[in-house]
């Protein structure tokens, strides 16, 4: 394996993913904890240990105060995440998840991660782009490009279809995002035609419906109103999402959550049965907005409902039946359940990696800019230089004058979207250009260039056309990062990495030892009658010793004494073979990895030879495969 290889990564809203091609296929990486779902979960223990992952989601119902979750839809904004008075942007929050996942899939592939395609909704708009390119550079990634998430699904749909022509309409519901593209396929070439769009509707709007139901429901049974009470709110939150999915396969579910408030006359237990015809009746509504998005991306492309070839479905949501209904009802076709929703994205942003890299040839992805762009005019107008759904990279040049007598500077406030007055469109930044030789209003002339990147990052420059004085920029608006930042934020995640891989360390050290001392008092109980008094007594002083240790934070005496203690036991465990099988019986001893010729698996998962040396490591089928006489 090389390290030049290109991942990809889904940096999802409820969950992420991370892919690579491996023999011209896209493969998705296991966490460490063996799911190829990393939760998008960041939390803070009491301690003030930074959690990531799994171990994150699983302390959001103790500690939801300190937990982070859907920090996706905050991508590109100002909000700002506090815990114990340190305030961090959703930016790091995000470096965090993808720090997380680098790490586990180089502990897989066994060499470094440094360069990543990273997917984004397809209606993200400049800055959320931007903010997720700044989260991979401080998570120690080289973003080599930003793609959308429909058309990383739809590379991965349609890798081993190179050469059918199709028109494929990917409908992408995941846990936070909505969004709809229309691509033709054929001839190793993806055009997306149009896209269109939802940032605020997804997975998470459905696991709230049912929220908002079960506090009703609870109120009406004992008028207490658990919005108040955090804890509570986390456990109907995890409740509601577990419930959803049960759905998609059960007709109805149970949602049984004891204890979960109490009043003066005791203990309140949630118990209540939610069907599937109830929950379509609550969520209708948001099935219904779906619809809007699918219709104007259709509209976009110029294409009729008919001329839709296949209906490709990504993200968990759309395991949901209501909206596979909603997709029969409108387009009159099945839609395609290919490839798994969860992972499609990955996989495809993995294959626009190795397309990148030239692992994969014959394939050419051609996108488009999700919402119009251009600058604020006289009168507050949006005047659009670029129009929504133009192909990228692009760059569009249009001239313009000054409003007054004499003026000598220009304001260029850049906007993105698609409404008629700047007010109502998302401002992206502003910048001036000065030094404009005094003139008649109408008479210089400014020229003021958009050029859109592969990653659908916005570059703009304005020149006065006499003097050639030119001001250009990357649009930098409030909410992205400088570079001085991302670089403060990378040194600050360099640290927390070194610290992680030390708290890793220490707690497999601790799990072995505790791991030993278990099979160390078995052992006492089991064959203490056969030991003697010197045994017994080698063996409780190995005991009592590696717990003296324990108490400390001395991880190389942890692992010093947990190697006297597997010393003891392994002497024990030979001569209680020797006494009755004979050399046998002892080389099976050695086998089953009681005996001291056997290396130890220590924190590592590596050891030394013992006194005879020259052991190999025994397979698994060794360790667990008991010597029968």
């Amino acid at each position: 394996m090389s390290s030049s290889k290109i991942v990809g990564i889904d940096l999802g809203t409820t969950n992420s993913l991370i892919s690579i091609v491996e023999g011209g296929q896209p493969i998705a990486i296991p966490s460490a904890e063996g799911d190829y779902l990393f939760p998008s979960v960041v939390g803070f223990s009491r301690s003030g240990e930074r959690l990531v992952g799994s171990v994150a989601k699983r302390q959001a119902i103790s500690n939801p105060e300190r937990t982070i979750i859907s920090v996706k839809r905050h991508m590109g904004t100002d909000f700002r995440f506090t815990c114990d008075e340190k305030s961090h942007s959703p930016q790091e929050i995000s470096a965090m998840i993808l720090q997380k996942v680098k790490a586990d899939a180089e502990a897989y592939l066994g060499f470094p991660v440094e360069k990543a395609v990273i997917t984004v909704p397809a209606y993200f708009n400049d800055s959320e782009r931007q903010a997720t390119k700044d989260a991979g550079a401080i998570a120690g990634l080289e973003v080599v490009r930003i793609i959308n998430e429909p058309t990383a699904s739809c590379l991965a749909y349609g890798l081993d279809k190179t050469e059918k022509q199709e028109t494929v309409l990917v409908w992408d519901l995941g846990g936070g995002t909505f969004d709809v593209s229309v691509l033709d396929l054929g001839g190793g070439v993806f055009q997306v035609k149009a896209t269109a769009g939802n940032n605020r509707l997804g997975g998470d709007d459905w696991d709230q419906r049912i929220m908002d139901w079960l506090v009703e429901e609870f109120k009406k049974q004992f008028q207490i109103d658990l919005r108040t009470d955090r804890v509570a709110m986390q456990r109907l939150k995890e409740a509601s999402e577990q419930a959803k999915i049960r759905l998609s396969q059960e007709t109805s579910t149970h949602i049984k959550l004891p204890f979960i408030a109490a009043d003066a006359s005791g203990p309140k237990h949630l118990d209540v049965e939610l069907s599937r015809s109830k929950f379509q009746e609550l969520t209708h509504d948001l099935v219904e907005k779906t619809v809007e998005p699918a219709l104007t991306a259709l509209e976009d492309a110029g294409m009729s409902k008919s001329e839709i070839d296949k209906v490709l479905l990504v993200g968990g949501s759309t395991r949901m039946p209501a909206i596979q209904d909603k997709v029969r009802s409108l387009f009159g076709i099945e839609p395609s359940k290919e490839i798994d929703p969860d992972k499609v994205v990955a996989l495809g942003a993995a294959v626009q990696g190795a397309v990148l890299s030239g692992e994969v040839k014959d394939m050419v992805l051609l996108d488009v800019t999700s919402l119009s762009l251009g600058i604020e005019t006289v009168g507050g107008v949006f005047t659009k230089l670029i129009e929504r759904n133009t192909q990228i990279p692009v760059a569009k040049t249009r001239v313009f004058t000054t409003a007054a007598d004499g003026q000598t500077v220009v304001e260029v406030h850049v906007l993105q979207g698609e409404r008629e007055l700047a007010a109502h469109n998302k401002s992206l930044g502003r910048f001036e250009l000065r030094n404009i030789p005094p003139a008649p209003r109408g008479v210089p002339q400014i020229e003021v260039t958009f050029d859109i990147d592969v990653n659908g990052i916005v570059n703009v420059a304005a020149k006065d056309l006499a003097t050639n004085n030119k001001q250009k920029i990357v649009i930098q608006s409030p909410t992205n990062l400088t570079q001085e930042e991302i670089n403060a934020m990378v040194k600050d995640a360099a640290i927390y990495a070194e610290e992680d891989a030390k708290r890793r360390t220490e707690s497999q050290a601790r799990n072995k030892a505790n791991i030993e001392l278990d099979t160390a008092e078995r052992q006492l109980r089991e064959l203490g009658e056969q030991m003697s008094f010197e045994q017994q007594k080698r063996l409780r002083d190995a005991i009592e010793r590696l717990r003296g240790s324990l108490q400390t934070y001395d991880t190389e005496k942890i692992k010093e004494d947990t190697k006297v203690l597997q010393d003891a036991m392994y002497a024990v465990s030979t001569e209680a073979y020797m006494s009755v099988g004979g050399e046998k019986a002892a080389d099976a001893a050695r086998k089953s990895g009681y005996a001291p010729t056997t290396p130890t698996r220590g924190a590592e998962g590596g050891g030394e030879a013992g006194a005879e040396g020259g052991a190999e490591e025994p397979s698994d089928q060794d360790l667990f495969g008991w010597f029968q006489q």
